[in-house]
């Protein structure tokens, strides 16, 4: 490849994943050392340090007293199904759908549970037309699309009057954005999202109206063990108190009092917002100067603060198949990499070709800005190397070989 001159500052923190995502500022192993291994997870120690987790959650996301939350098995994605086997089927279902884990829990609505729901499903970039969502069935839908970059703006949307239920998958959403907590009824995230977590748990909330409903309504199918939310008909107070279907880690559950208790100490919930839109604002504006890369998202209300997800639209990129248009943003990322720059930028695998830099609330915005002239080195190098492999360069490369 060709010699564009290097930008002289580098990311301090070169962690871009979407998941698991960076640690908080300042972490260490070291952190760590009051978790309560050696015990069983039924001890009184134990109990105590899930209580912990979970009342610091409950403390920063703001939730209603009546709302429940309890840790899960199988992370975000358990979460969201054990909600799908134990709660759908009692009325009409709608699914919206515009990134890949929308279209998985469309997969396990349609050829899992066989419920036959509405599908409201958009290509990447775009969000469905939600005025057209009939709350009088249950809703399932993502509050954030990870894989995506295309987020729901607000809830105004979803009436206060609604009948049917609304499931929100908010893993990239939750300690990031602002929920509007009465409009929704069931919740999940984990914790190696916006927090920077260990993988494995999920966290589950619920509204009444989503109590009523377990209490209520028995599904035709059989529910997994590690689904069973309800014994005897009545909601299984254990698991939303210090108690857990099944044995979780508790060094992962003291990672997240680490992280809980750090995002308390900045200020909460409207810090961790307000960290997280600084980078999104330092991405916009490089974004409008730049003219080979956009947002795939294609509304600006609806790109996400946290996994920001980017196009190549340089016309020599946007005419290729999309087996080489992978093969140049792989190109493009692989030299983040080994420049130490940043690791796991790629765009997900199911998802158009591209960038995704996670912006969340444990970045330093500051690393964000470093990683940006990087980009456009990164870009302008491949582009150059494909140039000379067939003859030919857009004039966006031209003039970054002039700068």
């Amino acid at each position: 490849m060709s010699s564009h001159a290097k930008p002289s500052i580098r990311p301090t923190v070169p962690y871009f994943s979407s998941g698991p995502t960076k640690k908080r500022p300042g972490w260490s192993p070291t952190s760590l050392d009051d978790a309560c291994i050696n015990r069983s997870h039924r001890s009184e120690p134990a109990k105590q340090k899930i209580n912990d987790a979970m009342a610091l959650a409950r403390d920063i996301l703001g939730l209603p007293d009546a709302y429940r939350i309890g840790i899960v098995p199988g992370s975000d994605t358990g979460a969201v199904e054990m909600t799908m086997w134990s709660m759908l089927g009692a009325r009409g279902v709608e699914v919206l759908a515009w990134e890949s884990f929308g279209w998985d829990w469309l997969n396990d609505a349609v050829n899992q549970l066989e419920i036959d729901p509405i599908t409201r499903v958009v290509p990447y970039g775009k969000l469905p037309d939600l005025s057209a969502v009939d709350f009088g069935n249950d809703v399932l839908f993502t509050w954030n699309g990870t894989t995506s970059g295309v987020k729901v703006p607000d809830g105004g949307w979803i009436p206060d009057d609604r009948t049917g239920l609304t499931i929100t998958d908010a893993t990239s959403a939750c300690f990031a954005m602002e929920l509007p907590w009465e409009k929704l009824d069931v919740v999940t995230f984990s914790f190696q999202k916006a927090l920077g977590g260990e993988g494995g748990h999920g966290v589950l909330i619920l509204s009444p109206r989503a109590v009523e409903r377990l209490e209520t309504y028995a599904p035709k199918w059989p529910i997994p063990k590690l689904f069973r939310l309800t014994a005897k008909g009545k909601l299984n107070d254990g698991i939303f108190g210090s108690a857990t279907i099944n044995t979780p880690s508790m060094l992962a559950v003291e990672d997240a009092i680490d992280a809980l208790n750090w995002a308390k100490s900045i200020g909460g919930l409207p810090e961790l917002i307000a960290r997280s839109e600084a980078s999104l604002e330092v991405v916009k504006a490089w974004v409008e100067i730049t003219p080979f890369f956009s947002f795939l998202a294609e509304e600006p209300a609806t790109v996400s603060n946290t996994s920001i997800t980017l196009s190549i639209t340089d016309p020599w990129f946007v005419g290729l198949h999309d087996t080489e248009k992978a093969m140049i943003a792989s190109k493009v990322t692989k030299l983040l990499a080994n420049e130490g720059i940043a690791f796991d930028a790629a765009s997900y695998r199911d998802a158009p070709p591209g960038i995704r830099i996670w912006a969340g609330p444990t970045v330093e915005t500051s690393d964000i800005a470093a990683l940006l002239p990087w980009l456009d080195w990164a870009y302008a190098e491949v582009a150059q190397w494909r140039a000379e492999q067939h003859g030919c360069i857009s004039s966006n490369v031209a003039k970054l070989n002039q700068e």
